[in-house]
């Protein structure tokens, strides 16, 4: 692997603070990281570490105060609108918590909404397969369960075929055996289609599937590690 693949995601002194005055609070306080092209990275740590921050920075929907983010050498704060707009809608996948989807469209046509974003879009029908998704391709999302408008909400985001899929807490609303299988279907999903992706979690027991993990405590990177003994998320337990 090259230098440059080896920073494709490069992290350097990112503060970020909101509020001013008495109120002011420094959520980052210069977070200094970098995730190789590829990598599954969890970013662990208890509420109020600054995780959903930086991913948001990460994602180009905030901006820091100071310090910078770059991808595969490009500046994004040397990006104007337009191509930061370009930047989100190319080279990033946003899966959340809350599964956002279009109540009037059924499985396969969410999945689509994607794919107009790209240049690039997988096969709709192969990913459909994959999500195990594709029986149920007629379907409207409230005639889905949770794990399954999950699964809808993934094919939406990696149907662009994104360089980097951004997770935030995507098994939060989640029972166990459907969260094991939403972690399943990533790790499957990061193998398969080689995008780097960051997941956001405060559960532990996730940091076992990850090739990389980045602890933070109150804005500031703590621990900073590879994981030589990674398991599959079907062997996690918590």
């Amino acid at each position: 692997m090259s230098e440059q693949e080896k920073k494709f995601l490069d992290i350097v002194d990112l503060k970020k603070s909101f509020g001013s005055g008495d109120t002011k609070q420094d959520v980052l306080r210069g977070m200094n990281f970098s995730v190789a092209k590829g990598e599954f990275c969890v970013l662990l740590g208890p509420s109020g570490s600054g995780k959903s921050t930086l991913l948001n920075i990460i994602g180009g929907i905030d901006s820091a105060d100071s310090g910078y983010i770059s991808i595969s050498g490009d500046k994004l704060k040397e990006l104007g609108e337009k191509k930061l707009t370009q930047y989100r809608r190319r080279h990033l996948g946003y899966v959340f918590q809350q599964y956002n989807l279009i109540g009037n469209l059924n499985v396969k046509e969410n999945i689509e909404v994607g794919a107009y974003l790209s240049d690039n879009p997988l096969d709709i029908d192969d990913l459909l397969h994959t999500l195990d998704l594709y029986e149920h391709r007629h379907k409207l999302p409230n005639q889905l369960s949770g794990g399954q408008q999950q699964r809808v909400s993934i094919g939406r985001a990696i149907v662009k075929n994104p360089d980097i899929l951004l997770c935030d807490e995507p098994t939060g609303a989640l029972d166990y055996t459907t969260s094991k299988e939403i972690l399943k279907l990533i790790e499957d999903i990061n193998r398969k289609y080689k995008n780097t992706v960051i997941m956001v979690t405060h559960n532990e027991a996730i940091k076992g599937m990850a090739d990389h993990i980045i602890k933070l405590r109150d804005g500031i990177v703590r621990k900073n590690e590879s994981n030589p003994n990674k398991i599959s998320a079907s062997e996690l337990e918590w």
